[in-house]
């Protein structure tokens, strides 16, 4: 496992591919064991120096826990130096050392306290705020596929988020959000043309609920460190995730939800 870890700690670091997936070799990988690696992972990059200061959700649509043969939802530790705030409602991005990338707008939520019920309204009063966000997510692995166990153990394809203006949540606007996050829509668009359509309804009906689901399986989760206030999570992709490329600009922008807008300016 160590081994393992190494392997695909090297391959984050210099940006190379990696030609098997772990799940295709001997002995294969199961989950238990991809948490694993995650964990040492995390220990290998605080040690250069690195802080985690959050998670991305991953597989947050039940389509795609049928495709991958899961349960719930995936997750994987984000740093500070892999997590960006824009200013002003747009950001620029490296995509140094990425083979891959694709975007996922999301919505972003800053955890103030751990909620405790999958309820909406439980879960968004332990909310400080909301933003939206694009998580860039990098594949190290053979035409983008991979199994489960696969996205768990490398880093969980997390390369970078750039967060957009936040929103506060308190108990005035929590009933609203309740009823937009199920029901908004977002248009992403590259260099002013559209690309993709989606919405909150994408992420298990709503990232209320997406956030109630992580914050159960975390718990239920052999080993995991358990989540902290001050944290910031990613809620899963909105739309289908598009391929990108540096000298591209894309933007997004939602609907029925009071979401700035976003844009970032993609750079070698």
């Amino acid at each position: 496992m160590t081994a393992l870890a190494k392997e695909l700690f090297d391959a984050y670091t210099s940006g190379s591919r990696v030609d098997v997936a772990p799940t295709s070799r001997d002995g294969g990988c199961d989950l238990a064991t991809a948490y694993a690696v995650e964990a040492e992972l995390t220990a290998m990059r605080r040690a250069e120096g690195r802080t985690t200061v959050g998670r991305k959700i991953g597989a947050a649509n039940r389509a795609v826990w049928r495709a991958l043969e899961i349960e719930t939802v995936l997750w994987a530790n984000m740093y500070d130096d892999t997590v960006h705030y824009a200013e002003n409602g747009t950001a620029p991005l490296s995509l140094a050392r990425m083979r891959a990338p694709k975007l996922e707008p999301e919505v972003v939520m800053k955890l103030k306290s751990v909620p405790t019920s999958a309820d909406p309204a439980a879960v968004l009063g332990c909310v400080e705020w909301l933003a939206l966000g694009y998580e860039v997510v990098d594949n190290p692995f053979p035409d983008w596929k991979f199994k489960a166990a696969d996205l768990v153990a490398s880093f969980g394809f997390h390369a970078a988020l750039v967060v957009g203006t936040p929103v506060p949540v308190d108990s005035g606007n929590i009933p609203s959000l309740i009823d937009q996050l199920a029901t908004f829509t977002v248009r992403l668009s590259k260099n002013g043309e559209l690309a993709a359509e989606g919405g909150g309804k994408n992420v298990l009906e709503s990232a209320a609920l997406c956030m109630g689901e992580f914050a159960s399986a975390i718990t239920a989760q052999p080993g995991a460190e358990p989540l902290r206030p001050g944290e910031v999570i990613t809620t899963g992709t909105l739309t289908a995730p598009p391929a990108m490329a540096a000298g591209e600009r894309w933007e997004i922008v939602a609907s029925g939800i009071d979401l700035p807008s976003l844009a970032i300016d993609l750079r070698p």
